[in-house]
């Protein structure tokens, strides 16, 4: 049996022609960037997130970017982030100058480590930036303490995350300063190309995002500040559009294979034997989108390298997020830090492994993961 790591072919089918009605109507209009098909979609995100405003960019990285200018983080600037995650988490703080300030993750979720943060702010401490990975959110009720504190700002990196709540109910990218999602198309809601979105309670950040989207220009032509071009193509939040009306669909989809996962993992003994340890079950039923939203479905394995290995020969799609740690990375080396001040994000990026869990996967082809993994378990 084959079983890709993601297979967007059954995903994009069943809705392929409301997604071509979405582009022919876009093609009608003759208006490609933002204009009503972004205003429209941005009115549904910020609802769907449960906040005021949202603002449509060009990708999750370029949101983020536009969250951090917003905000005016520039040299001489500390940013308090995760060293496990995607590089765009710390690759924007130092393309605008700033100095990324690492703390290391919780074994349990792979988030930073909300009891190590406090320790690591500094006069030069503008914001910290949690990273809600692979579809949980960090526990930010503490950070958000911290903040207030310090006079602090919180940014959430909600790329993978949207519609993932927060243990007091609130949805992912809701509570800080800003949150920022992805709509890169391997998202749970994913474009046809690059796409994100900045979300924010604020209306002067709000409009202040707004006009940094456009080269800092408004009226056109007229530069109050220096911005970028981080506009989202109407064609991609038409898309975005069709694919929203089935996102929590897809999601209980997503938390039913985990549990599923979780399920044949402990009845063929391979999480009391030690040999895979599942991501943590979500906090809330299937009712609704939940605690988590497996944007990945993470686990944690002995031998990983080999088991990939081993995976791959029995045509099981698999993915390693993420090999290299921040701080390992050559082009952050200027920042001081050493192997070994993070060991739980190394130990991370040793042992994780993301399986198949997009929402047209099959029970059957669940079966044969599992059954591949106790394969390669049971003949040492």
């Amino acid at each position: 049996m084959k079983v890709p790591l993601l297979d967007l072919k059954p995903h994009h089918d069943p809705i392929q022609p409301a997604l071509i009605a979405a582009f022919e109507r876009v093609m009608r209009s003759q208006m490609f960037i933002l204009g009503p098909e972004v205003e429209a979609l941005e009115r549904r995100i910020a609802s769907y997130c449960q906040t005021e405003f949202a603002i449509g960019t060009s990708s999750g990285t370029d949101a983020l970017l536009l969250a951090l200018m917003a905000l005016e983080i520039g040299p001489g600037d500390e940013v308090i982030t995760t060293p496990y995650s995607f590089f765009a988490s710390a690759g924007v703080v130092a393309r605008l100058g700033a100095r990324p300030v690492f703390v290391d993750i919780d074994p349990l979720t792979y988030n930073m480590d909300a009891n190590r943060v406090e320790a690591a702010v500094t006069a030069r401490t503008r914001v910290i930036m949690p990273v809600h990975l692979f579809g949980q959110c960090a526990d930010v009720a503490p950070l958000l303490k911290i903040a207030e504190a310090h006079a602090l700002r919180v940014v959430e990196d909600a790329a993978q995350a949207i519609g993932a709540e927060h243990a007091d109910g609130r949805r992912a990218g809701s509570v800080g300063a800003f949150g920022c999602l992805s709509f890169f198309p391997s998202k749970n809601l994913g474009a046809l190309g690059d796409a994100g979105m900045v979300l924010t309670n604020d209306p002067e950040l709000a409009e202040r995002a707004r006009v940094l989207r456009v080269h800092g220009s408004k009226p056109k032509y007229h530069h109050h500040f220096i911005g970028g071009n981080f506009r989202l193509d109407a064609l991609q939040a038409a898309m975005l559009a069709v694919k929203l009306d089935h996102l929590d669909g897809w999601t209980r989809a997503r938390q039913a294979h985990a549990q599923l996962y979780v399920r044949l993992l402990e009845a063929r003994g391979l999480v009391t034997d030690g040999s895979v340890t599942p991501p943590p079950a979500p906090s809330r039923g299937l009712d609704r989108p939940g605690h988590h939203i497996y944007n990945q479905f993470v686990i944690r394995a002995r031998r990983r390298d080999a088991l990939q290995k081993f995976l791959a020969e029995h045509d099981v799609g698999t993915e390693v997020y993420y090999p290299v740690p921040f701080h390992q990375q050559p082009c952050f080396q200027y920042l001081g830090y050493k192997d070994g001040d993070f060991p739980e994000a190394e130990r991370a990026a040793r042992e994780t492994l993301a399986l198949p869990v997009y929402p047209e996967l099959t029970s059957e082809q669940q079966i044969y993961v599992m059954d591949t993994i106790r394969e390669f378990y049971s003949h040492g």
